[in-house]
């Protein structure tokens, strides 16, 4: 079956002396793993779209019974310049698209998450919205989409205490506000890096209580020193 998808470039690294695998999130399929044969070879146009980050239009012939999906063809659908040029915006994106790469399943579409990656994208990109909160919100909407609705009335999981974002306001708003699933009405308010922390630590551990390995992210370390 022939599919032809947009799709979100995760992460890539070499197979062989010229070929890549791609993890791809597709709006149609979900996560896919994509071979891209001959990608590294000098005459090979292919090599910069399938780099962490790319959205484009991908073509590839599924297999189900097949582990990696062999590419048709590809173009570029949408650039980020301004994501790119920018360590503090470039940082967080990456570190979105680790987390997506690691939480979902392959094959299992998720079209409304989709949608959220590239709204957050392209606000980080138009540089319209406060970048840690476009993190916060798509944490959210990714435990809201993989069944994990956070409650703001529980403080505590079975293994897990949260912060006690009860005793503090204007955490509580802020995150409430996340989770209204809005992204055209983010706070856009001066966030105290008292406030910061505890959204942060609260969504975090949410995060890693519920999925596996993400303390493994290689660009957590700066991410966290960035949302303080």
């Amino acid at each position: 079956m022939i599919i032809d998808t947009p799709a979100i470039v995760l992460k890539s690294f070499s197979y062989g002396e010229t070929s890549l695998i791609a993890h791809c999130f597709s709006k149609k399929n979900g996560k896919v793993n994509i071979i891209v044969k001959g990608a590294k070879s000098k005459k090979s146009p292919k090599y910069p779209y399938f780099q962490p980050l790319s959205y484009i239009d991908l073509i590839y012939n599924l297999k189900p019974n097949r582990d990696l999906q062999i590419l048709s063809k590809v173009n570029f659908r949408e650039y980020w310049p301004n994501i790119i040029e920018d360590l503090y915006r470039i940082s967080l994106a990456i570190t979105i698209l680790e987390i997506t790469n690691k939480t979902l399943s392959e094959n299992d579409p998720h079209p409304l998450l989709f949608k959220v990656l590239i709204k957050v994208l392209r606000l980080l990109n138009n540089k319209v919205s406060n970048p840690k909160v476009l993190f916060w919100f798509y944490e959210c909407e990714l435990l809201k989409q993989l069944g994990f609705q956070p409650n703001l009335d529980q403080h505590d999981l079975p293994g897990l205490v949260l912060p006690d974002i009860q005793n503090n306001p204007s955490s509580s708003i802020i995150i409430a506000t996340l989770l209204s699933g809005n992204i055209n009405k983010l706070p856009n308010e001066d966030i105290t890096k008292k406030n910061s922390k505890i959204i942060s630590d609260y969504l975090w551990k949410l995060m890693c209580y519920h999925f596996e390995n993400l303390e493994n992210i290689k660009s957590l370390s700066v991410v966290k020193q960035l949302l303080k």
